[in-house]
């Protein structure tokens, strides 16, 4: 009985015989090494972002923002940390902050600041507001600073497809804001519940490339 063929042999001999062709007259050998790429699952990293003038340290461990009766639309994020190549991360350990309705940072204290620490399968959920405008800056965005074992560190910010700057179209004017790296970064925003207690869902998956 002959061997049977490792799935990379086997695509370099389908190449090979013209059964499969790259449009980007790709090498047979670096045909095989992307077909495995995509088939494993890898991600595209995510787009960095500048820390910006108001981090601080030692937020307190909490997956709530917002305090009863905050002004504002009540926001959920939602998400998970991946590695490059498509692995949950759940030593992952996140710093979120953003300003009030208002706009305003607390650079005093600790409000609309949090850390906290991704679950087994490398998810994290936190609730807030959603972030009014800042003055120096022009949309509304949440920071995030990410890390995990083996990982290059993460900053980035999070970015409203509903902020009025956009009007309607992030896909052209999200280049609106000088700061925002990618179109990546703005996320659609869907509305849950009732009138009464209507909040913004929004899901935001965050990927971390290896040292």
């Amino acid at each position: 009985m002959q061997p049977r063929l490792s799935r990379r042999e086997l695509l370099e001999k389908c190449v090979a015989m013209g059964v499969v062709s790259s449009a980007a007259g790709l090498a047979p050998e670096s045909l095989a090494d992307a077909w495995a790429l995509n088939e494993s699952g890898s991600r595209a990293p995510t787009p960095m972002a500048e820390l910006g003038p108001f981090y601080k340290r030692l937020a307190p461990l909490t997956h709530n923002l917002r305090a009863a009766g905050d002004p504002g639309m009540p926001l959920v994020v939602t998400g998970a940390v991946f590695s490059s190549r498509g692995e949950a991360l759940p030593d992952a350990k996140l710093e979120i902050w953003q300003t009030n309705h208002g706009g305003i940072y607390d650079i005093e204290g600790y409000r609309y600041r949090a850390r906290m620490n991704a679950s087994p399968k490398g998810e994290y959920e936190f609730s807030s507001v959603i972030p009014g405008h800042y003055p120096a800056r022009v949309c509304q965005h949440v920071h995030y600073l990410v890390t995990a074992p083996g990982h290059q560190s993460l900053t980035t910010q999070l970015y409203f497809a509903t902020d009025p700057v956009f009007e309607g179209d992030p896909d052209k004017n999200y280049v609106r804001d000088p700061l925002i790296t990618s179109r990546e970064l703005v996320r659609p925003v869907t509305l849950v519940g009732d009138p009464q207690q209507m909040y913004a869902s929004v899901r935001f998956e965050l990927v971390l490339e290896p040292r």
